[in-house]
């Protein structure tokens, strides 16, 4: 589905009719921060799941993977 001009200008115009011409840079600034905090919020999960990920393989990298007895593919070492 795709939206053309006349969609577009018929939801300017009924924007323009309910909020009115002042009201609507306030909601543009209200959106725009809220899409800046929406951002930084997401930055920061992602960083913090980028820090427990490097915890967990720090230290997983103090403790061996494998346990002792077992190597390769073959199956166990008796």
């Amino acid at each position: 589905m795709h939206i053309g001009l006349p969609e577009i200008l018929l939801i300017v115009f009924v924007a323009l009719l309910l909020f009115g011409a002042k009201r609507i840079p306030e909601l543009a600034r209200a959106f725009g921060r809220a899409s800046h905090e929406y951002k930084k919020a997401k930055e920061a999960i992602a960083n913090e799941g980028k820090d427990l990920m490097a915890e967990a393989e720090k230290a997983a990298g103090a403790s061996p993977e494998a346990p002792a007895g077992k190597t390769g593919s073959d199956g166990p070492v008796v």
